[in-house]
């Protein structure tokens, strides 16, 4: 198993769990916190302590994420650098002149380093 696939396991298990800690959330303030009957002044069984441990937790667990897709890259096959791009080789690239019939027409500019020179007219 590749480091990529690693990374890609622990950054699906991650949103989960950030998916499950945001939807048990209220966006009003409530949520499992107001589900134990926590008003104002009232804490029944750390009701304070359940909105912060979502709060943080959903902090750290955005921040993990955006850690694990970050190192991800890293650790991407083929993103080395030793592979060429065929996109940017001289040899291959084709240009189109436009007719006056809207057509294109490919013509290969290949440019050669060496022209040949025929000096047989001297």
């Amino acid at each position: 198993m590749s480091t990529f696939s690693i990374f890609l396991i622990l950054i699906v298990i991650v949103a989960f769990l950030l998916i499950v800690v945001v939807m048990v959330q209220n966006p009003k303030g409530g949520g499992l916190a107001s589900t134990f009957g926590g008003g104002g002044s009232q804490q029944m069984g750390g009701v304070k302590k359940t909105t912060d441990f979502l709060d943080k937790s959903t902090w750290a667990l955005a921040t993990l994420l955006l850690v694990l897709i970050l190192f991800s890259n890293v650790a991407i096959p083929g993103a080395g650098g030793d592979a060429e791009s065929k996109a940017l080789d001289t040899d291959t690239t084709e240009q189109t002149i436009p007719l006056e019939n809207n057509n294109a027409t490919p013509i290969n500019t290949t440019t050669e380093t060496n022209p040949v020179v025929n000096d047989s007219n001297q």
